[in-house]
């Protein structure tokens, strides 16, 4: 499903203009990425969290030189569904 898909189901099961809707979910994601990357993370009850995670550095091998790298720390984001979420996703793909 790709965001075009979540604007027309939005908007037909709402009745909001997609303009609306588009505007709706690009301001979300926006609100979203400037949390993390400020460092907070984003909880949602009942769907998940978005949360900010660091990556220790560690050492990696460069196959083509044969040669151990350092791969630097770093933060990634991640998302965490919640419990609720996952019980509904595990039934609904059993019932299938």
């Amino acid at each position: 499903m790709t965001k075009a898909d979540i604007v027309s189901a939005v908007a037909k099961s709402t009745g909001v203009s997609r303009a609306n809707v588009f505007a709706v979910v690009e301001g979300f994601m926006d609100e979203v990425m400037k949390a993390m990357n400020g460092g907070e993370n984003v909880y949602l009850r009942g769907f998940g969290s978005f949360v900010v995670k660091k990556r220790a550095a560690k050492a990696a091998r460069h196959i083509k030189n044969e040669t151990t790298i350092i791969i630097p720390e770093r933060y990634v984001p991640t998302f965490k569904p919640s419990q609720y979420f996952s019980e509904n996703l595990r039934a609904s793909l059993e019932n299938k």
